[in-house]
């Protein structure tokens, strides 16, 4: 199977063939497979390193004292667990496990090696970074200011391009293994709001969810109930 970090890299540039061996190289050293609903990376340790997502999905969170849990973003095959990792300092949060994934611990002199002479991977990289502070750009206008439906219908459109970017979606139809305490910790409400606001998507026949997998019946109409806009996942 195609490795979905050369994939979602070839969105950002045209990589040469030395640059797809190189980043494929990245994902097959230091490989980890770590159970469901357990940490990747622990809050308050001091990685030097980061991990990138090979299969599975993660997140990271901030857990308050009395057992909330804050999602502030969803990691997907292809996704480096933190682009900003690559420095000695205590981390402010946690990176947890969805679901069973398998990742890639990757060093600052992994990625010194990887981009050195490599103009390509390092625009990439940077390219990488941009989207990923962009994408918390929305989450924070999601939360601050959308709507309950207009979050959970931006998130799935979100997802939906994403998904597709990886090569994991079949159409409008994507797989969605969280589950809806997951989805309120990612968008700041209830489970109780969260199936409420399914229903809602459901029956303006938006989507379905069954199964684990997320049908777009109407994606036009899903990106205007959430007012998505795709640019700020393709940066300049």
């Amino acid at each position: 199977m195609e490795n979905p970090f050369v994939r979602k890299m070839e969105r950002h540039v045209r990589l040469a063939p030395e640059d797809r061996a190189i980043l494929d190289g990245l994902a097959r050293q230091h490989i980890r497979h770590v159970a469901g609903r357990q940490d990747i990376e622990g809050p308050h340790t001091e990685p030097y390193h980061t991990h990138l997502i090979l299969d599975g999905w993660a997140c990271r969170y901030k857990q308050f004292p009395d057992g909330r849990r804050a999602i502030v973003a969803l990691l997907l095959p292809g996704d480096l667990c933190d682009p900003f990792a690559f420095r000695r300092g205590r981390m402010d949060h946690a990176i947890g496990a969805l679901t069973p994934v398998t990742v890639a611990r990757i060093t600052p002199d992994q990625i010194g090696d990887a981009v050195r002479g490599r103009p390509a991977i390092e625009e990439g990289l940077c390219r990488e970074m941009l989207a990923t502070t962009a994408i918390h750009r929305e989450w924070i206008a999601s939360v601050g200011r959308r709507s309950a439906i207009e979050r959970l219908a931006h998130l799935f459109c979100e997802l939906h391009l994403r998904l597709t970017w990886a090569g994991l979606a079949d159409g409008t139809t994507l797989p969605m293994p969280v589950t809806q305490p997951d989805l309120a910790d990612a968008l700041g409400q209830t489970s109780v709001h969260i199936n409420r606001t399914l229903k809602e998507l459901r029956s303006s026949g938006l989507v379905i969810l069954r199964s684990r997998r997320l049908t777009i019946r109407d994606l036009d109409g899903l990106r205007e109930r959430g007012l998505f806009d795709p640019a700020y996942l393709q940066p300049a």
